[in-house]
C-alpha cells in the first residue's frame, strides 16, 4: 500500500488550542500586516479573502468581513454587498487560475451547521472537479492538494489585482 502524506496538517493537530477570546482568528488576521504568512489574497474596504490553511480541496478560500459578527444580521447592506462582490471576484479568479468544473459556496452559521469559527461570519468558496471526491476523505480522513498554498496564493493575488 502506498502512503500519502499531508505534512501541513500536523501543525494544526499539534498546535496548542487557545481558549476562545473576544477577538476571533479572522479579526486578528484582518489586523495583521503579514498577508503572505496568513494567505490573505485580497483586501477590500469592508472585507478580505483568505486561503483556508486546512482546506477540503485545493483552492478552498474564504471571504471574511472585517467586522466580527456571528451572522448576516450584523452587517450593513453595504458590507453585505461588498462581501458578495468579493465572493464573485474570488470565484472568477479561481476559475481562471484552477479551472474547476463547479463550486460549493456557502456560509455555516452556528456550531450545529458546522461553523468552525462561530463568532465571525465567513463565506466558503470551494472549487470542485468531476471525480474530486473519492475514498481518501471518506476512508482515510485525508485530502490530497495538488499545489502548495504559498504558490496558489501568489497566483490568486496576481489574478485579483487585475
Amino acid at each position: 500500500m502506498e502512503s500519502l502524506h499531508a505534512p501541513w496538517r500536523i501543525q494544526y493537530i499539534l498546535a496548542p488550542k487557545s481558549e476562545p477570546t473576544e477577538t476571533s482568528l479572522f479579526t486578528r488576521i484582518a489586523q495583521s500586516s503579514d498577508d503572505e504568512a496568513n494567505y490573505v489574497i485580497a483586501r477590500e474596504r469592508t472585507c478580505y479573502a483568505i486561503l483556508n490553511t486546512y482546506p477540503y480541496v485545493g483552492g478552498h478560500l474564504m471571504v471574511v468581513p472585517y467586522k466580527q459578527t456571528p451572522d448576516l444580521h450584523g452587517l450593513t447592506d453595504e458590507e453585505l454587498s461588498d462581501l458578495m462582490k468579493l465572493v464573485r471576484r474570488c470565484q472568477d479568479a479561481l476559475t481562471k487560475v484552477m479551472k474547476p468544473n463547479g463550486f460549493n459556496i456557502g456560509i455555516n452559521i452556528g456550531k450545529a451547521a458546522g461553523a468552525g469559527i462561530q463568532e465571525h461570519l465567513h463565506v466558503h468558496i470551494v472549487p470542485r472537479w468531476a471525480g474530486d471526491t473519492n475514498f481518501m476523505p471518506v476512508i482515510a480522513g485525508t485530502t490530497v492538494l495538488p499545489e502548495a498554498l504559498k504558490d496558489l496564493a501568489t497566483k490568486l493575488r496576481a489574478e485579483l489585482v487585475q
